[in-house]
């Protein structure tokens, strides 16, 4: 395993991080009151299925992201597997075994926890990104972002657009609360803050967590979850309206060919 397995306790769920093949991560939510329980984008069946029955939850939900094989490969896999019956989320005809198909602002519950859906494409047309709160509570939640925001980074545009993206981190993600835990798809934070500081040599705040995220990595502990507010602070492709990113870019006024400039030069970068 590339990092251990983690627990994270947020108001009335918990967060179990589950990774998976070189740098993935799948991950448990469960709901405290009920017991029951989703998984995010599954690929390793067999770690969910020994997860689930050591914790004694009751899953029977799969929240896909996107279609990519390191995401969604494990779905009908998992599907067979089990007992019982899962209902598989996700916004996209390519994923395997989804038997419910959602779109932006459609919302579903994981026992007491409510989910809505944040359409988000770019990386893939059909990626959704996943905000899980308590009910009757004022409390942040979580989302759970796959390859869409990463931490200090965001996925490659395979299949859409700057706007796309723009709105997708800079719109969509970046209304959520700024206490929103983010639970990313990949192990890349230490890639991608060498990148942010490349962008922002200044930015302390991108000083200080790659030196955290150092001693995290050292000792083979999970570098997520960051929060929304966070990624606000050292996250470039966040931070396309500031000034200093602007500026590296050599890109004046405009966020979204800043978001462009960042990209390809983010696909060819060597820390």
């Amino acid at each position: 395993m590339h990092s251990s397995l983690e627990d994270v306790m947020l108001d009335s769920m918990q967060v179990k991080i589950l990774p998976a093949l070189q740098d993935n991560y799948m991950y448990l939510i469960v709901d405290s009151k009920t017991q029951e329980a989703a998984v995010v984008d599954p690929v390793d069946p067999e770690l969910v299925i020994k997860t689930v029955k050591e914790a004694n939850v009751k899953l029977n939900k799969v929240l896909t992201t996107h279609h990519h094989w390191d995401h969604a490969g494990g779905n009908e896999r998992l599907v067979k597997m089990w007992d019982g019956e899962l209902q598989v989320y996700g916004g996209d005809e390519r994923i395997g075994a989804m038997n419910r198909k959602v779109c932006q602002d459609e919302t579903f519950t994981i026992g007491t926890l409510n989910v809505r859906c944040l359409s988000t494409p770019c990386h893939t047309s059909g990626h959704i990104c996943y905000h899980v709160t308590a009910a009757n509570s004022n409390a942040a939640g979580a989302v759970f972002t796959g390859d869409t925001l990463f931490q200090g980074g965001c996925g490659r545009f395979f299949e859409g657009t700057p706007e796309e993206m723009y709105d997708a981190l800079c719109a969509k993600l970046s209304a959520l609360p700024d206490d929103t835990k983010v639970f990313c798809g990949h192990e890349y934070t230490l890639q991608n803050m060498n990148f942010a500081r490349h962008v922002e040599p200044d930015n302390k705040n991108v000083q200080n967590r790659i030196e955290w995220a150092k001693l995290r990595r050292a000792t083979k502990d999970p570098t997520v979850p960051s929060t929304i507010g966070e990624e606000k602070l050292w996250n470039p492709f966040m931070r396309v309206h500031e000034s200093t990113v602007q500026d590296h870019a050599g890109i004046k006024a405009n966020p979204i060919s800043t978001m462009e400039a960042l990209r390809k030069e983010k696909d060819n970068f060597k820390a």
